[in-house]
C-alpha cells in the first residue's frame, strides 16, 4: 500500500510551544522536515492525534443488546469508525475480565481478544489491548494469566467491584437481579459467588502480589482503578503498579501523584463539570497539577472536548491541555513514537475547523482514517 506524502500549508499547527503557521509534512507514515504534495488548510487547526489510554465505549458496538452481536469483528470496525471520527489515533480498548459475566465475563474477554487480534491487522487506528481484572476471582488467576500471555496484552488494570460493605452487613447487594441477569446466573447463585469472594478476601493480597510480579516480568503495564486512600496507592506501588485510573478522592490523587504514579482522569468528568457519582472533580485535579492524562472512559467524543474545555477555562494553554490527551498518555504507555507533531514520529494527527472546532479529518500513521465535509475538497483539489 502506497503511503501519503503531503505538506499542509496555511493551517495553525499545534506544537509543544503552542500554535504556529509553519507547514507540516509527512511521508511514509512519519512526520518529516519537508516535502510532499501541498494541501491548503487555511482555516483549520492541525493537532496531535488523540491517545486514548482507557476507553470502553466500544461495548455499545459489541453488545447493543444481550446476545445481539455475533460478529465481534464488525462491532470493532464500527467502534474504530467512531474513534476515528473523534480524532483518536491510538485507542486502548479496556475489556473487563469480571465475575459480572456477559460481555464483561472471562469467556467474552477471550472472544474479544481473538477478534481484536484479527481486526487490528486491518484497521488504521492503532487498537491496543487492556484487560480489567477483578482481583477477587481467585479461581480464575491461572486462566487470566494465560490469556494475557496468549494475546500479548500490554496493559492490565486491577479492579474490585465486590460490594464489600453490604456483604459485611449481611445485606443483599444492590441491583442483584440485574447483575444476575447480565451474568446469566440466578440471583441466588450470584449472591453465593459474591459471598465466597468476600469471605476469601484475605487470600487476595498474596495472590495479587504473585500475579503482578509475573506480569511485570512479561513487560505488562499495571494500573489500579478507583483508588480512595493513600493506603490504596502505597499498596499498589509496592506491587509495581505505575498508573492510577480515576482516583475517587483528592487524597488518593495527591498520594498517587506524590509517589510518581501516573494519574489518569476521565474526560467525561471534565466535560460534565464533575463526576457523575460524586467523586473528586477532574477539573479541580487538573487545576492542582494532579493529572497526567485524560481518558475517554465511556464516551469517545469527550476526549477532545475536554482538552478544549481545559484551555478555554483558563486552566492552562492549549499545548498543555492537549498534552493531557496526546503526549501525556503516550508517555504513560511508554509509546515514544507518538503524541507530538515532531519530525521522525508517527504521522498521527487530527484536523478541526479553527472557528467551530468541529472534526474535519483524522490521520493515523500517515493514513486517513476519517474525513468529512469541505476539507475533502482541499485534498482532492491539491491532487488535480
Amino acid at each position: 500500500m502506497s503511503e501519503l506524502a503531503l505538506r499542509f500549508v496555511g493551517a495553525e499547527v499545534l506544537g509543544p510551544e503552542g500554535l504556529t503557521r509553519g507547514p507540516l509534512s509527512f511521508a511514509d507514515g512519519l512526520i518529516c522536515e519537508s516535502g510532499g504534495r501541498d494541501v491548503n488548510l487555511a482555516g483549520y487547526l492541525v493537532l496531535p492525534g488523540l491517545v486514548d489510554i482507557h476507553g470502553d465505549g466500544f461495548e455499545r458496538h459489541l453488545a447493543m443488546r444481550r446476545g445481539a452481536m455475533k460478529d465481534l469483528g464488525a462491532g470493532l470496525r464500527a467502534a474504530e469508525a467512531e474513534l476515528a471520527a473523534n480524532g483518536v489515533t491510538t485507542a486502548v480498548m479496556a475489556q473487563f475480565f469480571s465475575w459480572e459475566g456477559g460481555y464483561r465475563g472471562p469467556d467474552f474477554a477471550s472472544q474479544f481478544l481473538e477478534a481484536l487480534a484479527l481486526t487490528a491487522q486491518d484497521t488504521v487506528t492503532d487498537l491496543r489491548k487492556q484487560l480489567r481484572f477483578e482481583t477477587h476471582m481467585l479461581d480464575d488467576y491461572p486462566r487470566f494469566e494465560a490469556l494475557v500471555a496468549k494475546y500479548g496484552v500490554e496493559y492490565v488494570v486491577f479492579n474490585d467491584h465486590v460490594p464489600h460493605e453490604r456483604l459485611a452487613k449481611g445485606l443483599v447487594p444492590r441491583r442483584l437481579n440485574g447483575m444476575a441477569l447480565k451474568s446469566r446466573r440466578s440471583p441466588e447463585t450470584l449472591h453465593k459467588l459474591l459471598q465466597k469472594m468476600y469471605e476469601e478476601r484475605g487470600r487476595v493480597p498474596e495472590a495479587l502480589r504473585g500475579l503482578s510480579a509475573r506480569l511485570r516480568v512479561q513487560g505488562v503495564t499495571l494500573g489500579s482503578h478507583d483508588d480512595r486512600s493513600r493506603e490504596d496507592c502505597l499498596s499498589w506501588r509496592d506491587m509495581g503498579v505505575t498508573l492510577a485510573e480515576f482516583p475517587e478522592t483528592l487524597e488518593a490523587g495527591e498520594a498517587a501523584h506524590g509517589l510518581g504514579t501516573g494519574v489518569i482522569l476521565g474526560a467525561p468528568n471534565v466535560v460534565r463539570g464533575g463526576s457523575h457519582n460524586g467523586n473528586v472533580s477532574a477539573v479541580d485535579m487538573i487545576a492542582m497539577g494532579l493529572c497526567d492524562a485524560l481518558a475517554s472512559d465511556y464516551h469517545y467524543p469527550s476526549l477532545r472536548r475536554a482538552a478544549f474545555f481545559v484551555q478555554e477555562a483558563g486552566l492552562c494553554d492549549l499545548a498543555s491541555a492537549w498534552a493531557l490527551v496526546s503526549s501525556g498518555p503516550a508517555r504513560l504507555l511508554g509509546l515514544k513514537d507518538r503524541g507530538t507533531l515532531r519530525a521522525g514520529l508517527r504521522a498521527d494527527l487530527m484536523i478541526v475547523e479553527a472557528e467551530s472546532r468541529r472534526m474535519a479529518a483524522t490521520i493515523a500513521g500517515g493514513r486517513i482514517s476519517y474525513m468529512s465535509g469541505d476539507i475533502a475538497k482541499r485534498f482532492i483539489q491539491s491532487g488535480s
